[in-house]
């Protein structure tokens, strides 16, 4: 018997290699459509969370805006770790409770707090303010003027830098030595003499905080509000210190006292007296320097000029020829200038103060510019030294030192 044959072929278990490159290559770009897909799904989640975190801040600052306003009030007595007396905005005395989350430790008789407006608790303790105007004088930018700019007053800035820069710089000096530093000093002379630009020069040479107000910014109409922008103008300089104060025209508010004032002239007197407590007061300046200025020192009041207020007082007088030369030379160095003989101009402006100087050599630039000409020449200084003369006359002033001093 014999055996059956299957005569039909059989089927390939594989396919052929185009049909296994085909799926290799499927394969792969599945592969990276699922990786792709997985980095932006990433980066997706990455972008909920941030929105979802920023959702929330301005949730928050959403409730913040519509929670109710806080008063401003000031501390008054603590009576324990939960109840104090506040006196509001108002001038209303409370006792009132104390949030625990606050360091009990910085209360302090007449801190400035925010209260709540319903139970006016204690919510926050709060810096304390100053006038703006007070806060304004500080001088953030350091001014371009250096001593090499100011003319003729070497003596003069050799004395301020010891008695400001040197106890800020090196206080160990003076400990050593035994004695305490100057507290200030006094800048008096005629107008236009370079006081205030000696000041900047001191300004822009340190590095301690600089605040400048004006005599007459202390004047104030109120009762009471001159001192209290004098107290809070150290309170600001010790709060910032290293620091200089630098008081222009002092003379606004150091005039002497009279018996016969007016009712104006007895709160400037107030605001004196709060500036001489500051001065020389039981509370230490630290590190706080004064600078003031005066074209008036026969007219300031005793108590401000003796010793232990102002240190020192440098006078700033009117340049001799040497000064004048100098402050001719800087201004000149400047300017676009042909055969200028400054020795000539040094002997014609006798009596010129710096600011006159200065004045001389504008006006010697705007007549060189009136003609059309880049370069100033010596009939255009000539020209402009006749012009300040003429001008000095008609104010009633004479060539004398003595005539601008006071």
């Amino acid at each position: 018997m014999g055996t059956e044959v299957d005569s039909g072929a059989s089927e390939p278990l594989v396919s052929d290699d185009s049909d296994l490159k085909a799926l290799e290559k499927d394969y792969k770009e599945l592969q990276d459509e699922a990786q792709r897909l997985l980095s932006e799904r990433v980066h997706l989640e990455n972008d909920l969370a941030n929105i979802k975190k920023r959702a929330s801040r301005l949730d928050e600052e959403v409730r913040i805006l519509k929670s109710p306003p806080l008063i401003v009030g000031h501390l008054q007595d603590i009576l324990d770790d939960e109840r104090a007396i506040v006196r509001s905005s108002n001038g209303t005395v409370f006792q009132v409770s104390i949030n625990q989350r606050l360091d009990v430790d910085k209360l302090r008789p007449g801190t400035r707090i925010a209260l709540n407006q319903d139970t006016l608790s204690i919510i926050e303790i709060l810096h304390d303010a100053w006038d703006p105007m007070v806060s304004g004088a500080e001088v953030m930018e350091k001014p371009n003027t250096t001593y090499e700019s100011v003319g003729g007053l070497d003596e003069q800035i050799l004395q301020v830098r010891e008695a400001i820069e040197l106890p800020l710089e090196k206080p160990e000096l003076f400990r050593k030595v035994g004695i305490e530093p100057p507290k200030g000093i006094l800048l008096v002379g005629p107008p236009g003499c370079g006081k205030t630009m000696l000041a900047k020069a001191v300004a822009s040479h340190t590095n301690a905080s600089f605040i400048r107000m004006v005599g007459s910014e202390l004047a104030q109409k109120y009762i009471g509000e001159g001192g209290r922008m004098v107290r809070e103008l150290f309170s600001l300089a010790k709060d910032k210190s290293p620091s200089i104060i630098f008081l222009d025209e002092i003379d606004a508010i150091g005039a002497k006292r009279l018996d016969s004032a007016t009712s104006g002239d007895r709160e400037v007197q107030r605001t004196l007296m709060q500036l001489l407590a500051e001065l020389d007061g039981f509370d230490s300046l630290e590190d706080v320097k004064i600078i003031a200025a005066t074209n008036r020192p026969d007219i300031l009041d005793d108590a401000l000029l003796r010793p232990g207020r102002f240190d020192r007082i440098i006078e700033i007088p009117l340049p001799d020829d040497t000064g004048r030369k100098t402050i001719l030379s800087i201004h000149f160095k400047k300017m676009s200038t042909s055969r200028i003989n400054v020795a000539k101009i040094v002997e014609l402006t006798e009596g010129f103060s710096g600011a006159e100087l200065k004045a001389t050599t504008v006006e010697a630039g705007m007549i060189a510019i009136r003609d059309n000409r880049s370069k100033v020449m010596q009939e255009d200084i000539l020209h402009a030294v006749d012009r300040i003369k003429k001008k000095r006359e008609s104010n009633g002033l004479s060539s004398s030192p003595d005539a601008l001093y006071g």
